[in-house]
C-alpha cells in the first residue's frame, strides 16, 4: 500500500522547499506556509524562476518558529525577520535582483501557481527515480528540486501519482491520514524544470527528452487525454 513518505513546503515562492513532519491543511487547500512569500516587482508582477534567473543562486530556510528567513548566496549567509518591519530584507532582495523588489504574504492560502486547484501536488518517489534515470548525473535530489511537488508517495510504480487522475472532468478522491483529497489535474510546468536549481544553467535538451520519454513510458491505464500539453 503506497504511503506519504515525505511533504515538502515552499515558503517562499520559487526559492528552495524544506522537508516537514506534519503541516496543515488550509480551508481553502493547500498546506500551511507554502508559497506563503512571494516577490513581486516595481510592477506588482510575481518574480519568479522563469522570469529572473538570479534566483536560482538563493539558497533559503525560513523558521516559521520565529518568523525569520535566511537567504545564502555564495556562503555568505544572512538572517531576516519576515514580521513586521522587513526594510532590510526589501534592500536585500533589491541589491540582488538589482531591481525594485518587494516581498508579500499571504498566510490564509498562499500565493499558488494553479489558483482555481490550489491544493498540494503529489509525485511518488519511484517517479523521481526514474526522471532521474534519463538524464546523465541528475541525482533525486536535483530532480525533485526541479519538480518541486509538495507530497511524496512511497510507491514503487513510476508515475504511480497517474492513478489520481481521472478522465474528463472528473476527479479521483482518496485519504491521506484523516484528510481527503480529491485527484483534479496534472500540473502544467514552466520552463524551471529545465534548468539545474542551484545556479540555472538549462539542461540541453532536457524539455524535449522529457516529453519524448514521459509519452514512452505512460502507463497504458493512465488517462492520456489528461496529457494534451
Amino acid at each position: 500500500m503506497p504511503k506519504l513518505s515525505r511533504i515538502n513546503i515552499y515558503p517562499v515562492k520559487s526559492f528552495d522547499g524544506q522537508t516537514v513532519d506534519q503541516v496543515e491543511l488550509l480551508p481553502g487547500g493547500g498546506l500551511r506556509n507554502d508559497r506563503r512569500f512571494a516577490l513581486v516587482d516595481r510592477s506588482g508582477e510575481v518574480i519568479n524562476g522563469k522570469r529572473a534567473v538570479a534566483i536560482h543562486r538563493i539558497r533559503s530556510h525560513y523558521h516559521p518558529d520565529g518568523e525569520r528567513l535566511t537567504l545564502s548566496v555564495a556562503g555568505e549567509s544572512l538572517t531576516f525577520s519576515t514580521d513586521g518591519d522587513r526594510r532590510e530584507l526589501t534592500a536585500w532582495l533589491c541589491d540582488h535582483f538589482n531591481q525594485q523588489v518587494s516581498i508579500v504574504e499571504n498566510q490564509h492560502g498562499g500565493f499558488p501557481d494553479d489558483v482555481e486547484n490550489p491544493g498540494p501536488t503529489v509525485v511518488s518517489r519511484a517517479t523521481l527515480a526514474e526522471v532521474s534515470s534519463w538524464f546523465e548525473g541528475l541525482s533525486i535530489d536535483e530532480t525533485r528540486a526541479r519538480f518541486r511537488a509538495n507530497l511524496e508517495i512511497s510507491a514503487d510504480e513510476p508515475f504511480w501519482e497517474d492513478r489520481l487522475l481521472a478522465e474528463g472532468l472528473g476527479v479521483v478522491r482518496f485519504r491521506i491520514g484523516e484528510a481527503e483529497l480529491l485527484g483534479t489535474n496534472p500540473c502544467a510546468r514552466c520552463p524551471v524544470p529545465t534548468r539545474n536549481p542551484y545556479n540555472g544553467e538549462a539542461t540541453p535538451q532536457f524539455a524535449g527528452t522529457f516529453t519524448r520519454r514521459r509519452r514512452e513510458t505512460l502507463p497504458r491505464w493512465a488517462p492520456s487525454s489528461r496529457f494534451d500539453h
